[in-house]
């Protein structure tokens, strides 16, 4: 019930017996619905940390209650949990001064850039996204700029931006939705952070009927020594997209052979709003296929980071894969043309993308780094020859 509480993003607070009384019937049609908490991997015997979904028996639960005139009960006597201290973080990088938002309009995507004030190499093992103002803070994507273009851009009170921050970044963070708290890097790993380098938090806002003002930051944690392995991206990714006005089916694809072995932590998908269904699984060296990813009802404003429970070990050899389908009919409900016109890639909001993020460890990296990143590059350059 985080987003659910005084000062969070959800429309009211369910804090108190009182406050969710008053809202009995509708609390309990969007959990059996599983409308609320959002929550969307659907794929059967994948476990992700921080699943936010309700059990059968506590929907189950909850509707009995309503339907039994939604009755305060005895609370039982139990002892108080001991809450261990929250860490001091290692450094604030918090905008530059507070964004002003319009009372209506439509929702913004604006970029700040940040200095981080790094004077020598840092390691980030751990971060957490601290909304100013969590009434209209959507969600955020954290990337670090090296290139100064950021700082350009934001001549004061950040820039527009969508899909992309306007610059190829060096590396990122990852990014924040509600409900989301402080995330810690996978095992022997942090993100490098060179000296020099900007932060730049990408946001999405959305205007809540009267004036308001944001000044957010971002708390972070950094290793006390260098980290043991690199943590790599392996992105699945397509640009054919191009989606006649109506067309309810259309599927892009992308793969990737592994050259060496490695471990999977998390994984990311990234689409816009006539993406319907995101699959990513793996195509084993035996043949057999394991599904990683399956979200079936996609939703551009429920994106999320998807950390593994159990890292999943992938041999050489084995095929990563993701396929993405868009619904760009009336039938799709997100779609946001009244009637529908043609969508092609590109990083606006009437735009599309496609792509799912493979976060990895190399098993052997002083054997075998070398030859991933090698393939890596390659795949890069045939995608740029494609255009």
């Amino acid at each position: 019930m985080k987003c659910h509480q005084a000062g969070e993003v959800g429309p009211f607070p369910l804090d108190s017996f009182e406050a969710v009384k008053k809202h009995a019937r509708q609390v309990a049609l969007a959990a059996s619905t599983r409308f609320m908490p959002p929550w969307k991997p659907v794929a059967p015997g994948v476990a992700f940390h921080r699943d936010r979904r309700l059990s059968a028996v506590e929907i189950a639960t909850l509707e009995a209650w309503v339907k039994g005139g939604a009755l305060a009960g005895v609370a039982p006597a139990v002892k108080p949990k001991v809450l261990l201290p929250k860490p001091e973080p290692d450094h604030l990088w918090k905008m530059k001064s507070g964004y002003d938002l319009a009372a209506d309009g439509d929702d913004q995507y604006r970029c700040f850039s940040v200095p981080t004030g790094n004077d020598a190499v840092r390691f980030v093992e751990g971060f957490e996204f601290l909304p100013g103002n969590r009434r209209v803070v959507h969600h955020a994507l954290l990337f670090f700029d090296l290139s100064g273009t950021g700082r350009k851009l934001d001549a004061g009170g950040g820039y527009p931006c969508f899909g992309s921050p306007g610059f190829l970044p060096s590396s990122s963070l990852g990014g924040w939705s509600p409900g989301n708290g402080r995330l810690q890097m996978p095992p022997g790993t942090a993100v490098r952070v060179p000296p020099g380098a900007d932060i730049v938090f990408q946001i999405h806002y959305h205007p809540t009927g009267k004036p308001e003002t944001d000044q957010s930051g971002v708390a972070v944690y950094f290793a006390k020594e260098p980290p043991k392995k690199r943590l790599l991206d392996i992105p699945l990714t397509s640009k054919a997209i191009d989606i006649p006005a109506g067309q309810a089916s259309f599927k892009v694809y992308d793969s990737f052979e592994l050259p060496v072995d490695v471990t999977l932590w998390q994984i990311i998908p990234h689409a816009h709003f006539v993406a319907r269904k995101v699959q990513a699984w793996v195509t084993l060296p035996s043949g057999l296929r394991k599904t990683v990813l399956t979200i079936t009802d996609w939703d551009f404003n429920w994106q999320d980071i998807y950390q593994l429970k159990t890292p999943l070990s992938m041999k050489a050899g084995t095929i990563l894969e993701m396929e993405i389908v868009y619904d760009n009919s009336v039938k799709n409900p997100r779609n946001p043309n009244r009637p529908p016109k043609r969508v092609v890639w590109g990083p606006g909001t009437a735009d599309e993308m496609a792509g799912v993020h493979w976060n990895v460890t190399v098993d052997d990296e002083a054997r075998d780094l070398d030859d991933l990143t090698h393939s890596l590059w390659g795949k890069m350059m045939r995608m740029i020859r494609q255009r």
